[in-house]
């Protein structure tokens, strides 16, 4: 899987490069600051696409004793990286057509650079569709970061293509500067995405994607001797995912029996998980009173109490620090 995620960013890395070349040499035979706005993302294409080429090289290492939890979080630092570079092209863009607004030049050539740049946008496109695909299928926010960054980088040529062609119809050269910084803007709010992304990897912020798909993985197997799973906290590492909780089973288990329902419940998260899964599971004994009105087994052999409900299991009452017995009192 990591060598499969180094192909595909070299690939991104080798194609951005090119287009840059293109782009930049369409910018030269046309003095199009609107094309010029294009050639400058061009350059994060290919300043990010190397990076991301490290971090996806630093985050496939196995975990040592510096990094416990492995180097996954640099394919966060990537795409903040990523981020930051759009947000300070898309800075210096806006100065750029400030300033050739004011200080106008003769643009040139403009149907051969619409040429070089419908080319280079329909290259971007399609292999920003792939990274993407393979980014999700492979868990990994750099390829997914990247596939975003050629798309948008898609759309923005292909839209910018359109003002162009209105410039080359009307011969209305200041809209150049216009278009340039309506550009601008759409690609300062990619390049905040990306860092907004990147901060809420790096801080651990709650990824609602991931605690559902583990709560729906754990209801998939409930077992009617899982009594209650609380405390239980998810974060991703890259392609790698961490999870904690307490397992309440029934108190009068031998230690084997504790050791096999923890091993089952791990065994069926990591199962459902493309990359590598690490569970931690804290076993607690039940408490009579307070459990077996909604314990669900069947054939319990020291139930004092009458089951009388059932409580469903979410991604709000299993991440509480309390066993489930608050919830069946407040009903």
């Amino acid at each position: 899987m990591e060598r499969e995620k180094s192909i595909w960013i070299r690939v991104s890395f080798i194609v951005s490069f090119v287009l840059l070349v293109v782009k930049f040499y369409s910018y030269y035979i046309t003095n199009s600051t609107a094309i010029l706005t294009d050639a400058l993302e061009s350059i994060v294409n290919v300043v990010a696409a190397g990076f991301a080429t490290y971090s996806i090289y630093l985050s496939s290492k196995p975990r040592d004793e510096n990094h416990p939890y492995g180097h996954g979080k640099i394919e966060f630092f990537s795409a903040g990286v990523e981020g930051t570079l759009i947000i300070l092209a898309g800075l210096f863009i806006v100065y750029q057509s400030v300033y050739s607004f004011f200080f106008p030049h003769t643009l040139e050539n403009l149907f051969a650079g619409i040429v070089l740049i419908t080319v280079s946008g329909t290259v971007n496109g399609i292999l920003g569709i792939m990274l993407q695909r393979r980014g999700k299928s492979l868990n990994s926010i750099t390829l997914e970061a990247s596939g975003k960054h050629l798309i948008t980088d898609a759309l923005s040529s292909f839209l910018l293509i359109l003002g162009v062609v209105v410039i080359l119809v009307t011969g209305y050269q200041f809209l150049d500067s216009i278009i340039a910084v309506l550009f601008s803007f759409y690609i300062l709010y990619s390049g905040y995405g990306l860092v907004r992304k990147s901060v809420a990897g790096l801080m651990d912020e709650l990824d609602p994607t991931a605690i559902d798909s583990t709560v729906k993985t754990i209801n998939q197997n409930r077992k009617p001797s899982w009594i209650d799973i609380h405390n239980m906290r998810v974060q991703q590492y890259g392609g790698d995912r961490h999870i904690d909780l307490h397992l309440t089973l029934p108190y009068f288990f031998d230690l084997k029996q504790v050791h096999n329902e923890v091993e089952e419940l791990e065994h069926a998260l990591e199962d459902a998980w493309p990359g590598i899964m690490e569970v931690f599971v804290h076993a607690d004994p039940c408490i009579p009173e307070k459990c077996c009105h909604y314990c669900q087994m069947k054939d319990c052999v020291v139930r004092q109490y009458p089951k009388d409900t059932k409580i469903e299991w979410t991604s709000l009452n299993m991440s509480k620090n309390q066993k489930h017995y608050h919830e069946f009192i407040e009903q």
